[in-house]
């Protein structure tokens, strides 16, 4: 099959394939005389395979392991359940960490009025420092501010572990 039935047959786009085989995640593909490439139907289960588990957040990697765990008929079904467990204390991590979002969220609109005036519990919430590093805050610097404008930097900090004031 080609690499459009390919993707419809797996779900997974032609882009994407052409992706896994660049990373080495699924073999290089057969190519005819004319250069298009000929996948194979264990090729496209593989995508499929790929496709279920990039559909349950496993990472490129793990999806990685998980290939050769299914591909070695040898394994202990032990290996893979290691590589699923794993997989689910961290997105109980990451579920922890929006849970601790949106009440750090709520906490902060449930005290602003919304009405006319400037104050806002939020933007005050926003616009104060975050702590130093230990390294940083043991060495005795301390953190500005930084001004609004161009030389704000944008960061993904981890202001959600942080307890809402009251």
């Amino acid at each position: 099959m080609n690499i459009g039935e390919a993707a419809t047959f797996s779900g997974v786009s032609a882009k994407m394939i052409r992706y896994y085989e660049q990373i080495g995640l699924i073999p290089p593909a057969a190519r005819s005389e004319a250069g298009y490439r000929h996948y194979s139907p264990q090729d496209a289960h593989s995508l499929r395979f790929i496709r279920r588990a990039r559909d349950l957040g496993f990472s490129v990697e793990q999806i990685g392991e998980l290939l050769v765990l299914w591909r070695d008929r040898e394994r202990a079904s032990a290996d893979v359940k290691a590589v699923a467990l794993s997989h689910v204390a961290g997105l109980k991590a990451k579920i922890a960490e929006l849970q601790a979002m949106v009440q750090t969220l709520e906490h902060l609109a449930e005290h602003c009025h919304g009405n006319d005036r400037p104050d806002c519990p939020i933007i005050a919430d926003l616009a104060q420092p975050v702590s130093a590093p230990a390294e940083t805050a043991s060495a005795g610097k301390s953190r500005k501010t930084p001004l609004f404008g161009a030389d704000t930097p944008v960061s993904s900090r981890g202001r959600a572990a942080r307890k809402p004031r009251s």
